[in-house]
């Protein structure tokens, strides 16, 4: 089970750095000021800071977060949020004076910010490109004279927060997330769910090339008074061909003989007798059947009523035939995910039935994982176009529900009161904490039921 659990936390891991890599990148490709991406949730265990961005690492797993400045419900920047600004271009000055070889005396972020304010407080050209390796910014400039005009760093910064001179509204606002363009902002919350879909035939295509187990068109079981046991069809039977097709996979003749509308389908098979192999001709008339889908209704489909034997080999795709493959697997599994998403709705499908946890989940990667890379990597292909998709809902906390809260602003021209918003959030909050105990219950059931 320990093994399970980290494969499981391996598995998550990569899909939230690919979730959370999407609203960083775009965050930064649009001007948004990043303080910070985790993976996982605190306490942190560890963490570096590389330019304007704090990398962290927590202790809770199964999740991450990119914070950006500002990105907290609000109508205008508090002194808080100016507060935590201030403390941020501290930083941003700091480092760059330690990537330009500058040492700063003492070890605490008021000495070393004291300092620099001194050493950049001298008269002279080109000061500040020796010291820091550029020109100060606007908003640097004026956090370093109110340091230099007041005993306490804090002090400078707490009579700046209260009393912020336009240029640093200014410049907060230009880097925050809640004062940019309508546009930028659903780029933003889109960007995570895309780049977890996108994942998905990326993943796929360097799979496809690496192998991938696929079943072999053999025969293991046929069903009693259906039509392949009434045509004589065998346990061992290998499909050569269907209608003068070459039948590759297992998949290949099932897609063949459900395609073929009830029409007769002509087997060619190869069948090993007292040693020798022959080959011969069988003409099968498929019957409707319902059968159980993979979301636990009821459907009917054309089957003559055989079963895989469960031989297996590996196939692997050239880089065209890989990405190709992969396109339309990632397609075909969207579909199938969107319709049992949407069968859950209807009600057509038991919830307790669809809907799986992290126990479940982690039950799962461990079983892939035994399996081999390829079935592992499958498993996280799912999972994060499942991530992707769910996302998308128009659920308060989802990038869905962020995203509806911006089709009202389309809208109505303005932002959705506060009071409305924060009430949202709450009801999605609750939601989503029921449907964590929910999940986790059914997945208790489960293993009890056995």
């Amino acid at each position: 089970m320990i093994s399970s659990i980290l494969y499981a936390a391996l598995v998550f891991a990569v899909l939230v750095v690919v979730h959370e890599a999407g609203h960083f990148a775009m965050a930064k490709k649009v001007g948004v000021r990043v303080l910070r991406f985790s993976v996982g949730y605190p306490p942190k265990i560890l963490g570096f800071r590389r330019g304007e961005t704090e990398y962290s690492l927590g202790a809770t797993p199964f999740g991450g977060y990119v914070r950006m400045l500002g990105d907290e419900v609000g109508e205008k920047p508090t002194p808080d949020e100016i507060k935590l600004y201030l403390h941020e271009i501290g930083l941003d000055l700091i480092g760059a004076a330690r990537e330009h070889g500058v040492v700063l005396a003492g070890s605490e972020f008021d000495q070393h910010l004291r300092a620099l304010a001194e050493r950049l407080s001298q008269s002279g050209a080109g000061v500040a490109q020796t010291i820091l390796g550029r020109e100060l910014k606007p908003d640097e400039a004026l956090l370093l004279n109110e340091v230099r005009a007041h005993p306490k760093v804090d002090d400078a910064i707490k009579e700046l927060a209260e009393r912020p001179p336009t240029v640093l509204i200014e410049a907060y606002c230009s880097r925050a997330f809640p004062t940019q363009s309508l546009g930028k902002r659903v780029l933003i919350v889109l960007a995570g769910p895309l780049s977890n879909i996108i994942f998905a035939p990326l993943l796929l295509t360097f799979v496809f090339m690496y192998g991938v187990p696929t079943l072999l068109p053999v025969v293991g079981k046929t069903t009693k008074d259906l039509p392949a046991a009434k045509a004589g069809l065998l346990t061992g039977d290998r499909i050569i061909a269907v209608n003068g097709e070459p039948m590759d996979t297992w998949a290949d003749f099932s897609k063949t003989v459900k395609a073929g509308d009830g029409s007769p389908v002509k087997l060619e098979i190869q069948r090993q007798q007292n040693g020798k192999s022959t080959n011969s001709t069988i003409v099968i008339t498929p019957t409707r059947l319902d059968q159980k889908t993979i979301y636990g209704t009821n459907a009917t489909s054309w089957v003559i009523g055989v079963q895989p034997s469960g031989d297996e080999t590996t196939k692997r795709y050239g880089p065209i035939g890989a990405v190709r493959e992969a396109c339309e697997t990632s397609v075909e599994m969207t579909v199938q995910m969107v319709v049992g998403i949407a069968s859950i709705f209807s009600g057509s499908t038991p919830v307790k039935d669809a809907l799986g946890g992290p126990i479940m989940i982690a039950q799962m990667a461990g079983q892939e994982a035994h399996r081999g890379f390829a079935n592992l990597a499958m498993f996280t292909v799912m999972l994060s176009l499942e991530l992707g998709i769910i996302n998308l809902l128009p659920v308060p906390l989802l990038d869905g529900g962020h995203l509806l809260f911006f089709v009202f602003e389309g809208i109505k021209g303005k932002p959705l009161e506060l009071r409305y918003r924060e009430a949202m959030l709450q009801v999605g909050l609750f939601l989503l904490v029921a449907l964590m105990a929910f999940v986790i219950f059914n997945d208790i059931s489960r293993i009890v039921q056995g």
